[in-house]
């Protein structure tokens, strides 16, 4: 993209108050053809007067000229085409040294961009021939270059450029936290192994007899689970008149629950777009409430506004529930009425 309009590119690295010099480093494997091409393209475009010193491209890249790169750049620019960013795990490297990142809101910066602490070009396409995009891209790319990295990095104060340094501070104090392998491994302590430990002796506890209590339970539940049917089932009449904006959608439905408690179901109420008669989006998940409960009879009831407009599919789906249960899908058995 960078090399899309060679002039804008040249006016950019050869302004004499305001230079600009852009880095290039890696290897195309034997194989990618492409890739070898995008770095003879480079090398080519480096080798004209007007970019001589200007494009740099810089070979035998390894983990040492990597860790050069990453910690001594003032700009780290990357632009791959949306979505095929894997991760971008070298933006992430470079962040730790208060480098400040210039991409694609694309892989990890879709996560880690913040306003004032790097620059970004949007995910959302506006074309979708990928030459315009391309084009569009580019555009942006100068204009971001041109209008705001530059002037902010030359905008100095007793040669300190103030804005630069408090761009790179709050890049370290607001993103480079967030990616490190501290946050990482707070994040499976607190969200994973804590959690498996604390209910792992919990299990344990009393010769594990809440373990022998979750297998009864799921026995029961698992051999009475077909047994489970509609007794009676109250809906809107949509064909008569299809409900609009701001009108509550009221159901009730009582459920055949042979030898299970009322406990043991929840039914929860699901929206999702129409689009020729196929679901391709599940728009709202609502859980309905137990009102009523009898001999082998459980009754549920949902009042809700409609709040969005369109044309909807909707449905009702029939779990087994049970507080014990680390996770719904520790017992994955499923109704749809």
């Amino acid at each position: 993209l960078l090399f899309g309009n060679l002039e804008r590119l040249s006016q950019l690295v050869n302004n004499p108050e305001k230079p600009v010099i852009f880095l290039f480093a890696g290897k195309a494997h034997p194989n990618d053809k492409a890739g070898q091409d995008l770095i003879k393209m480079i090398i080519d475009i480096s080798r004209k007067p007007e970019f001589m010193g200007k494009i740099l491209f810089i070979s035998n890249y390894d983990m040492e000229l990597g860790n050069r790169l990453t910690s001594c750049v003032d700009v780290w620019l990357n632009t791959p085409t949306r979505p095929l960013e894997a991760s971008g795990t070298s933006g992430e490297k470079a962040i730790m040294n208060g480098v400040l990142n210039f991409s694609v809101l694309d892989g990890w910066w879709a996560e880690g961009y913040r306003e004032g602490a790097g620059w970004a070009i949007q995910e959302k396409r506006t074309y979708q021939d990928q030459r315009y995009q391309d084009e569009m891209d580019a555009e942006t790319i100068y204009n971001t270059l041109e209008n705001e990295i530059v002037p902010l990095y030359y905008n100095r104060k007793n040669d300190l450029p103030e804005g630069w340094v408090a761009a790179m501070k709050k890049c370290l104090a607001e993103i480079s936290p967030r990616f490190t392998m501290k946050r990482m491994m707070d994040d499976y302590f607190s969200l994973y192994y804590n959690k498996l430990i604390e209910r792992t002796n919990w299990m344990r506890a009393n010769r594990y007899q809440k373990a022998f209590e979750i297998n009864a339970w799921k026995n029961r539940v698992r051999n009475n689970w077909e047994k489970v049917e509609v007794k009676s089932l109250i809906l809107p009449d949509t064909n008569v008149r299809p409900l609009t904006f701001g009108e509550l959608f009221i159901a009730e439905i009582t459920l055949h629950t042979p030898d299970l408690q009322p406990g043991d179901v929840a039914v929860e109420l699901l929206f999702a777009n129409k689009n020729n008669d196929v679901v391709d989006e599940i728009t709202s998940v609502i859980p309905m409430k137990l009102v009523d409960s009898g001999d082998n009879w459980v009754k549920y009831y949902i009042k809700v506004p409609i709040d969005r407009a369109g044309v909807y599919n909707y449905t009702f789906r029939v779990f087994p529930t049970n507080p014990m249960l680390p996770h719904r899908q520790d017992f994955p058995l499923v109704k749809w009425i």
